[in-house]
This record gives C-alpha cells, structure tokens and sequence, in this order.
C-alpha cells in the first residue's frame, strides 16, 4: 500500500472513530473532568497547590466548556440570562473565595446532568434515526427497457422501478406488473406479510419478500408515507408542551430575581445580622448555587421528549408536547364509523336462499357476473365467493350493467337480475324469508336480491362490520372514564345498530362534514378537553377544530397532516396507550416539579440559618438535577 493510500486509511479511521464518539462527547468531558478533581484534590492534600488549582481549572474548562458555551449562545440571541450563566457565576465565585474543589464539583455534576439531558434527546431521536435507516438511497428506473440506478430522490411520478426480491421499496407507487408478498411491519406494524399483486399499493420502506415487480411511482420521494412518519417525530421533537413554555418564560424572570438576592445577600447580612464580609460572600455564593433552577427546568423536555420517543416505538406518532399533555386531560373523544370504528368495507353477513335451491352453486354464479363489476358490494360478494367455494369464476353468456340499480346477466338460457329492492320489486322483496328484510335492515345492512326468471331467489345481506378491536378499545376507554360518541353520515337505523355493536355511549347520524364540526363544537362545550378520531378527507374539518385530533395512519393524506396524533397501526386499543402514557407523563412533570421546588426551598432555608455549606449545596442542588432527568428517564420503558 502507498504512503498516500495509509493515510487516507488512516483518515477514514479517524473519521469513523470520531463519529462513534460525537453522541458521547459531553459524557467524556464530564469524566475527565471528575478525573482532574480527584487529581486536583489529591495535590491540594499533599501540599501542591499550584499543580492543584492548574488541575481544577482544567476540570472547569473541561467539564464546563459545553454548557457555558450553550449558556453564552442562549444569553446572545435571547438577550437574557439562564440557568448556564447562573452555575457559571457560581463556580467562579467559588474558586474566588478559594473553594476550588466544590466549584470543580459543581462543574462535574452539572456536566453529568447536562450529559444525561442530551442522552434522552438522543434516545428520542432513535426511532428516527432507526427509521431514516429503512429508507433505501438508489432505485432501479426502467427506461424504454433499460435498467439505470438513480438516486430515490430523482424519481418521479409516473416513473416505472423494479424492485427485486429483498430488497426495500424505494418510493410509493402501484405494481404494474409481478406478484409478490411484502414485509410492511415498518410502516403498519403487522408481522404477517401480505401478498400483492397488479394494481396493490407499496410503501416507502416496506420489504418486498419473494417475486420481482415493477411499481410506477405515485409519490414523490418527499411526500411518501415513509417520509411524512419521520417528519411528524420531528416535529413533535421540536414543538414545546405549555408547561415546557411557561417554564422558559418563568426562567428569565427567575434568573434576575436570583441575582437581584444574590447580590444584596453580599451586604444586607453584614449591615443587618452582624455577618463578616467573608461569611456574607460564602452565604451568596451558596444561595446562587441553591437557588439555580436547573432542576425546574429539567422537569419537563427530558419527560416529554422520553414520552413521546416511547409513542413512537409504538405506533403511536405524537407531533408535539401540547398534543400529548392534553391528551391526559381528556373527558370525551368522538369517532367516525367507516373506517375507523368498522372496517371500512362490507363484508357478508348473511345470505336467505329459496328452498329448493343449492346455495353453493347459486353464489358461485352470483359471484361470476359480480366480479364483472366495480361496485364494494359486487366486489365484497366476489370476496366472500373466492374465500367459501372452491370454484374458478366464470363469464356469464350476456351481462348488462344498470347504474345505480344492478346488473342483468344471462347464465346457460337463465336470466338473472342482481341488485337492490326497487330493482326486482319491493313488494317481493320485503315479503321474501318471512319480511326478514326489515329486520336485517333495521340492524344496518344493505340488501342485495337475486332474481332469476323472474322469480327472487336469493338476498345477500352485507354490513360494514365492526372492526374485532373496536369494542375492547371503546371500553378501555369507559374504564378511564372518557364519554365515546360516534359521529357518522349513515342513517339512524344504521347508526343505532354501530352504535350498540361498538358499545360507545352516544352516537348522531346523518353527518355532513359541517354537521360534524357543529357537533365537535357542543361537545367543547360540554366536555372541557375533546379529542376527534377519524381517517378521511370529510373528517379533516372535525379533526382541526378537536382538542385533540387523532388519525388512522391508513387514513388520507388531509386527515393526516391534520390530526395531532396518527395510530400508525390502525390499532384503536393505541388510544387508551396513548392516553395512559400522557397521563403518566403529566404525573413524573408534576412530580419532578414538586420535588425540585421542595428541594429548592429546603436549600435555601439551610442556607440562611447558616447550616448548609457549599459542598452539601452543590451536591444537593445537582443531585436533584440527576435525580429529575432520572425519574423522566422511566417513560422510556412501556
């Protein structure tokens, strides 16, 4: 190897050593500055004194040089003192009146404390950074029959990928062309994967398991579904709950209070109580140390940012502090239906066939002229055919499709008639199985008749069913004590029958979009905090004006960038998780609150008295510091 190849070798190793080391730097610089404290305090106890002050300075500069530099930078640009200057003015006033070694400790413990801060930002951004790891950087672009690898970044919509077995979907699209099975667990959190062919919709960062595919781009690369779950931890990162904020704004006031009584504490002890210049300047220096609110601010953003890190992790993404601390608050939280309390789609709930007729081969030719259309009810008695007969479909002789009615087809010299009441004769059809119509109807059904020959032969009752999650996460959230209400367009009597099935207290049907804006606001009202559940373009409105706007993360691109919380997994039980995480992080800043005001003020009592002096200040006030960051640390853990 040349001389110009080892070094760049040895370049690229440096690089990489520094890398590893960049997240850990402020812990570092915490050690060695604990390491030169013991070194300074073992000179000092030999009789070295100038090697020991040479070795605390070096623990002050090393252990210090992060936070003062981050307290400089905040007073620049904020025009205002913090909490940073305060410890810095601490430890100077220390090494003044010759207490070195408690000025070093002050340093080593706050740079812990500061280390232990940047480690939950860090443990925060994890989930994005184990995110931002799926998402592939080259695409395979089919042009005119050529293979070229692009930058993901290039594509565009309408550009043809191929997309080879294990490896990552590089953007969403649709297969045009291959069948395959797809690993989405990192998008929708499902382990199982699922199986897709022509027409199937892929995402960003999905797994494509076992055949090739070729999938035309439907999104660019900065609006996929991938890329927006990042931006939302992002921006939950960023954005401050108000506890957080008023705590900022308490710190400036609090700061100059502090100075203000630190710098009077120099002469009204001498003039008024009789104290000596010497114990005056040792009592003010301890109370800047004591009164330094580091523990009142470290309360809050460590638990918040842990809280919502632990969100994430779980399917569920929070896009700020507010969100998440209302969402502990909660006494009501309305549901749309389709799609969010049922499936979405219809399923087949019960089928009446005439007697005398095989029910199995009846279906198998209903199914056949259905899978010539479009329509979800075609499409679900299609569905229902594939999963319970064993039988490939077939085409029928003649087919006509009726808009709006049904469809007329003609099987072997049979003239078949499928579609709703009005199509084949109300009056038959309301008399047919003994009017059991009606009844499947009043439980929120839709019919679909058969006729053949004239003759109604069957009825095919389907439903948008109840998702099989709905009702346990319904009374998870009866059990905390929260009013559920359904909000939805269908009819009354469908309305009543979702409504009983999903067991939420209240529900109102026959909902415009505006209706259900109107609704939110009554339930404001009524309700002090609210939140809004829902997945589609007509529950955005409903989803901005709610306390708390929640999506289905398969929902539409609107109700997402609206809502102030996506389920990721479509999983409704989330919402009673998120709940139980907002209340437990509402309760450790509350906690960590108290506790720091206490000590605090225990500090300060001490102090005054003259009982307190400054190592067991410093380690008191710092301690606390630890302890607060500590306790946040725990909303980590599920």
């Amino acid at each position: 190897m040349s001389s110009e190849a080892k070094a760049l070798a040895k370049g690229i190793q440096k690089v990489g050593f520094l890398e590893k080391v960049k997240p850990h730097i402020e812990l570092i610089a915490a050690g060695l500055s604990g390491v030169l404290i013991v070194a300074g305090w073992l000179f000092d106890k030999y009789g070295n004194g100038a090697d020991s002050i040479v070795a605390f300075l070096l623990a002050f500069l090393i252990g210090g040089f992060a936070k003062a530099k981050q307290g400089i930078e905040a007073t620049y640009e904020n025009k205002e003192l913090n909490v940073e200057m305060l410890m810095i003015f601490a430890a100077v006033g220390s090494a003044i009146i010759g207490y070195w070694t408690e000025g070093a400790v002050l340093i080593f413990i706050f740079a812990v404390s500061g280390a232990l801060e940047t480690y939950t930002m860090n443990k925060s951004r994890k989930e994005i950074s184990s995110l931002m790891k799926l998402q592939p950087e080259e695409a395979l672009l089919i042009t005119n029959g050529y293979e070229k690898k692009v930058s993901v970044s290039a594509l565009r919509v309408g550009d043809h990928i191929l997309i080879k077995p294990g490896e990552r979907v590089p953007s969403d699209g649709a297969i045009i062309k291959g069948q395959t099975n797809i690993d989405e667990a990192a998008i929708t959190g499902e382990s199982m994967p699922v199986s897709k062919g022509g027409g199937a919709e892929v995402f960003a960062g999905t797994v494509n398991m076992t055949g090739s595919i070729t999938v035309q781009v439907t999104k660019a690369s900065d609006e996929t579904l991938f890329h927006k779950i990042i931006q939302l931890v992002q921006s939950a990162q960023s954005e401050k709950s108000p506890s957080q904020q008023f705590i900022e704004r308490f710190e400036g006031t609090y700061v100059k209070v502090v100075l203000v009584v630190v710098f009077s504490m120099f002469f009204l002890p001498h003039f008024l109580l009789g104290w000596g210049w010497h114990e005056s300047f040792y009592r003010a220096m301890i109370l800047l140390v004591v009164a330094s609110p580091c523990a009142l601010v470290a309360s809050i953003m460590p638990a918040t940012l842990s809280a919502i890190s632990n969100g994430a992790k779980h399917g569920i993404l929070v896009k700020g502090g507010v969100h998440l601390e209302n969402l502990g608050h909660l006494e009501a939280i309305a549901f749309d239906k389709t799609g969010t309390l049922t499936k979405g789609k219809p399923e087949v709930t019960e089928i009446i066939v005439k007697e005398g007729l095989e029910k199995e081969d009846l279906i198998w030719k209903a199914a056949s002229i259905e899978s010539y259309s479009n329509h979800p009810l075609a499409l679900s008695i299609v569905k229902y055919a594939k999963r319970a007969i064993n039988k490939e479909l077939f085409h029928p002789d003649s087919l006509e499709d009726i808009p709006g009615w049904g469809v007329k087809a003609e099987i072997n010299g049979e003239q078949w008639k499928i579609g709703k009441a009005a199509f084949i004769g109300k009056e038959n059809a309301d008399k047919f199985a003994d009017g059991k119509a009606k009844d499947l109807a009043s439980h929120g059904n839709t019919l679909v008749f058969i006729e053949i020959n004239g003759e109604l032969s069957a009825m095919i009752a389907l439903m948008d069913v109840v998702r099989e999650e709905t009702k346990l996460a319904i009374d998870h959230l009866k059990r905390q004590g929260i009013h559920t209400i359904m909000l939805t367009g269908d009819s009354e009597k469908t309305a009543r029958a979702i409504a009983a099935d999903s067991h939420v207290d209240e529900f109102f049907a026959e909902c415009l979009p505006e209706v259900k804006v109107e609704e939110l606001k009554n339930l404001k009202k009524k309700y002090k905090t609210v939140a809004m559940v829902g997945d589609g373009i007509n529950d955005a409105p409903a989803l901005a004006i709610a306390n708390v706007g929640i999506a289905m993360g398969e929902g539409t691109d609107v109700a997402l960038e609206t809502a102030d919380i996506v389920l990721m997994k479509n999983d409704l039980p989330r919402i009673s998780d998120a709940i139980h995480l907002s209340q437990r992080m509402n309760k450790i800043i509350k906690q960590n609150v108290i506790f720091s005001i206490t000590v605090i003020m225990l500090l300060i009592a001490s102090n005054f008295f003259q009982i307190l002096d400054l190592p067991y200040g410093v380690i008191g006030h710092e301690g606390s510091t630890i302890l607060v960051i500590l306790n946040s640390l725990r909303l980590l853990k599920a």
